[in-house]
């Protein structure tokens, strides 16, 4: 199954929806979340990188029915990266942070280290998945230290800095990120999804 079939699948069976600024919006039975997008890169931060990853990131999340509430390109530094996350996630205006970059084993890579860091809980299994699938594309998903989180009612996910990378694994997580949001913010109801 080659990847533009699961990513049309898997975004034609989201229904899209409005919503005002904010907290997601349940419409039917389907819901829009609010996300926020942090690229993670040195060189793109002094412009000598096009933000592709980025792009890629918002052009599945939108033709999904989410909505982007805010994009920060930062250089690679803890602190800096850290102050983002946290102003997004305590200004309880974003549903999901998206973070792309800085998840390799250079000495710059820190975005695992600061989720780490910020996170309440961690969701290993939305790592794992993602690994497992580009692990099916590359041996060097062995390598990838994304992290996923949860930030009081604010899931946190770390994606790779390439574009390919980003498509790869974000079609992965991106059918149950409607539902992890659901959770984080005490609003599941009914029965469980399958």
């Amino acid at each position: 199954m080659g990847f533009e079939f699961i990513v049309t699948f898997v975004l034609g069976n989201i229904w899209r929806a409005k919503s005002e600024p904010g907290r997601s919006v349940f419409t039917g039975e389907n819901h829009i979340v609010d996300y926020s997008v942090l690229t993670s890169s040195d060189t793109g931060a002094v412009g000598k990188r096009v933000d592709t990853s980025g792009d890629a990131i918002v052009e599945i999340m939108d033709g999904a029915g989410h909505r982007l509430v805010d994009r920060v390109m930062l250089p690679d530094d803890f602190k800096s990266l850290s102050e983002q996350i946290r102003t997004w996630c305590d200004s309880n205006k974003t549903d999901v942070v998206l973070t792309t970059g800085g998840t390799g084993l250079s000495s710059r890579d820190v975005l695992p280290e600061v989720t780490r860091d910020l996170i309440d809980v961690e969701i290993p299994g939305m790592a794992e998945a993602m690994r497992v699938a580009s692990l099916k594309v590359t041996r060097m998903a062995m390598i990838s230290r994304a992290v996923v989180g949860a930030r009081g009612s604010t899931l946190i996910i770390n994606l790779p800095g390439s574009t390919g990378g980003v498509r790869e694994n974000l079609v992965v997580v991106l059918p149950v990120i409607d539902h992890a949001v659901e959770v984080l913010q005490d609003r599941q109801s009914g029965s469980h999804p399958i």
